[in-house]
Order: C-alpha cells, then structure tokens, then sequence
C-alpha cells in the first residue's frame, strides 16, 4: 500500500493501520531527489539542508539566505562525494526520514564545541541530525534510522557510533529543539550514556562488533 494511502487509513480511525515496513538506504548521488523531497524548499529547519555541524557559524548562516541555497549546494555536493552523509528513511517510495553520520572530525562545529569535546582518543563516528516528515513522527523511526546508521557506519569501517541527544525539558519538546534526538531513541537503538557534559547533554555510544 502506497505511504499515502496508509496515512489516510490511519487518519480514519482504523484499529490497525497498515503503516508501510520501512527501508533504510544510504543518501547517494541518485538519491539527491528524495533528499530534496523529504527536506522540502525549507531544507528541513530555515534553510539549514542539515550544515549547521558541517560549516563555521558564519559560512553557515550565509549558506541560510534564500530559503538555504548555499547550504543546498554544499549537502548536495557531499551527497555526490564518495562518502554519503547520511541515511534516508523509506516508507514504500515515499522518503520519510533522515539521519546524518560522518567521522566526528568532519564536523567542523561539533570539533570547536566546549560541551561536546571529545571524551578520548578513540576515532569515532557522530550522528548529528535527525528528521522524520510530520506523518512519521512518533512512531518509533528514529530508533529505527539510528540502527539503520551504525550499520552503514559499520560498513565503511566504524567501530564506534557517537550520538549527542537533547534530554527532554517536557513531555511536550518542540520537533525544533530535537534534532539530535532524544535519549529514549539512542537507547532503543542500544546506545549507552558514556558521559554527560551538560544536564540536557548526554553523549551516548555504541560499539560496533
């Protein structure tokens, strides 16, 4: 059933709505498309297209004008390298989640940042955004694309996954607020808490075997 279709369904009051099985594919150049379709002329939050770890605060908010051009540009520049930057969500064909991961070292803000410096010396991979479409939300995709992630980093050689969720202030947390994720979904996806810098700031862990 196509993801619409099950939408609708499940708006109607059905007793077991037929959500699509989700599939999880690394975001490749012949993916850009779904890319720009699930982030949509606002790359996800105010024209960021997931560069707010990737570039220094100024380039950054350059990249911002104009619904986020120069931040389209450069995402769908990694999105054509040899390394994808992240892994999209798949209900049907329908693109309905991603999940940014790259070693750490790429991240040119979460290298500079005082809260999330690192905790050794072990080279690790980080997770540094998640997005889930509306209609998807709450559902559990995030656990799930954070497990789909450590496999795709575990195929490039990982052998540690680094996450930095936003502990919860409410019950009720802004999507907005949450784009590193929340705990509960690092531990469904068998995260550990190895330090915490701040109160709201675990960093969260998960080796690879």
């Amino acid at each position: 059933m196509p993801a619409k279709k099950a939408v609708a369904k499940a708006k109607t009051g059905s007793s077991k709505p037929a959500w699509p099985a989700l599939t999880f594919r690394p975001a490749t150049p012949d993916r850009w498309g779904d890319v720009q379709a699930l982030f949509g002329e606002r790359g996800a939050c105010g024209g960021c297209w997931c560069m707010a770890w990737r570039l220094g605060r100024k380039e950054w908010e350059s990249g911002k004008a104009n619904n986020g051009a120069g931040n389209k540009r450069r995402l769908k520049s990694l999105v054509e390298s040899d390394t994808p930057p992240g892994v999209l969500a798949y209900a049907g064909d329908e693109p309905v989640g991603w999940c940014a991961i790259a070693p750490r070292q790429t991240y040119v803000a979460l290298e500079r940042s005082r809260v999330l410096k690192p905790i050794d010396d072990q080279p690790v991979w980080s997770i540094s955004c998640l997005f889930i479409t509306r209609a998807w939300r709450r559902r559990g995709v995030s656990a799930k694309l954070l497990d789909a992630a450590v496999r795709y980093a575990k195929s490039r050689g990982a052998r540690l996954v680094e996450g930095y969720p936003v502990e919860p202030y409410s019950d009720k947390i802004p999507d907005a607020f949450a784009w590193t994720g929340i705990p509960a979904s690092f531990v469904r996806a068998k995260f550990k808490e190895v330090a915490r810098p701040s109160k709201s700031r675990p960093i969260m862990r998960r080796a690879i075997r």
